[in-house]
């Protein structure tokens, strides 16, 4: 049977969930110690701007055995599993998800696999980090519903990667998933093993985690051979907006998500079509932890009108541009994190790179550690599948601005 994925059928129907599930998470929100101090009286759409946007610094000034009392609305016997935040500073926080809560959270995952048109013919090979972060969970579990074969790998300190190629050559998989820098990993790991990863079943890749730049995407493809779809989501909702056939953008599910982009500074909504920071209130899936006009830490423009041909088409678009802490400042100059990588990844003889800033003397240093792929100069043998094998070779230099 297959899963029930509740399109909305006209815009005119997703706003009308919209205003409707709107008052249900502002009611559940003041039922939240923490979050009714922030609300001002009044219905939704008379206060909804004057609620000022929740950050995870905020989160994380509540002490930890105080976390469930202080922000969730339901007792602790209500959970039935916990989500780990994600992000790469900080103390992470972990959120309790009721039965209801999982109910909304795997439609969402679900969608997912419509997306891209994947059926119960796929064959699915999971590369996201397998423990208490979710999403390797959610995909494979969406995956099973709609009859996807699934193989649970997670990311390379779960099954090495060695042994994921392996695995790619003997199962025979149709669609990877996991984030872009560990499927660029494994490519270079089959290049040096002379795996022809280009050649493999695999045809479809699902990267997710991290901001995907067009330099990047268009290395994953030519080095799988495969079609990359860029999907986003985060642990205070779930999948929030992805990529599907014909490649058009993020639809963003704004049945199960309430999603605004805002001034940074003034906390105003920005015209449509300019870059702004996101805020995302769940609909549904707010029976334990009530967010409300959660901000995201992510820059991105919105556009309400939706594109393609499938069911999907009647969601808005979101257009992912950078984390908002996606810089590091050498002497006074910031330096942007995908920017960086965008110029490196632009040679093609960049396989990997790691950035670091040392303080010489009173100047900022930033060294780059590259790690290129250099032809040995021999012939191609039919060994080889006639491509030429490569040698690794790393070096370091200094970079000024």
């Amino acid at each position: 049977m297959k899963p029930d994925l509740r399109w909305p059928k006209s815009k005119k129907e997703l706003l009308a969930i919209q205003r409707k599930r709107k008052d249900v998470a502002l009611e559940r929100a003041r039922q939240s110690r923490f979050l009714k101090k922030r609300i001002p009286k009044g219905k939704a759409e008379d206060i909804w701007h004057r609620i000022p946007p929740l950050t995870k610094e905020e989160l994380r000034a509540i002490l930890p055995e105080r976390f469930h009392e202080e922000f969730c609305i339901q007792p602790r016997s209500a959970a039935v599993e916990y989500w780990r935040s994600g992000g790469a500073t900080g103390r992470p926080l972990f959120y309790p998800r009721s039965a209801e809560d999982m109910e909304h959270g795997l439609r969402a995952f679900e969608r997912a696999w419509a997306l891209i048109d994947a059926t119960a013919k796929d064959c699915a090979h999971v590369s996201f980090p397998l423990g208490v972060h979710p999403v390797a969970h959610l995909y494979a579990r969406t995956a099973i519903n709609h009859g996807i074969g699934t193989v649970w790998c997670g990311a390379g300190t779960n099954t090495s990667s060695e042994v994921q190629l392996e695995l790619i050559d003997h199962l025979k998989p149709t669609v990877w998933l996991g984030m872009a820098s560990y499927g660029l990993h494994l490519a270079n790991l089959a290049e040096s093993k002379g795996f022809d990863l280009r050649n493999s079943t695999v045809k479809k890749l699902i990267v997710a985690a991290e901001p995907l730049s067009p330099v990047k995407r268009k290395k994953l493809e030519t080095a799988w051979g495969a079609e990359v779809f860029d999907h986003f989501g985060m642990t205070e909702g779930a999948f929030v907006a992805g990529e599907g056939v014909g490649h058009h953008g993020l639809h963003i599910w704004a049945d199960q998500f309430y999603c605004e982009v805002l001034d940074e500074k003034s906390g105003e909504p920005v015209p449509e079509g300019a870059v702004g920071s996101l805020v995302v209130t769940p609909l549904w899936n707010n029976c334990m932890t009530p967010f409300l006009r959660w901000s995201s830490g992510d820059l991105v423009s919105f556009s309400s009108e939706g594109k393609g041909k499938g069911p999907w088409s009647v969601f808005p678009m979101l257009k992912h541009e950078r984390r908002t802490v996606g810089f590091f400042k050498v002497r006074g100059v910031n330096i942007n994190h995908n920017e960086l990588e965008d110029a490196l990844f632009r040679d093609p003889d960049v396989v990997d790179f790691r950035a670091e800033v040392y303080n010489s003397g009173d100047n900022d240093v930033l060294h780059l550690h590259v790690e290129s792929a250099t032809p040995t100069g021999r012939a191609p043998s039919k060994r080889s599948g006639g491509r030429s094998r490569y040698r690794r070779k790393s070096r370091s230099s200094p970079v000024a601005p």
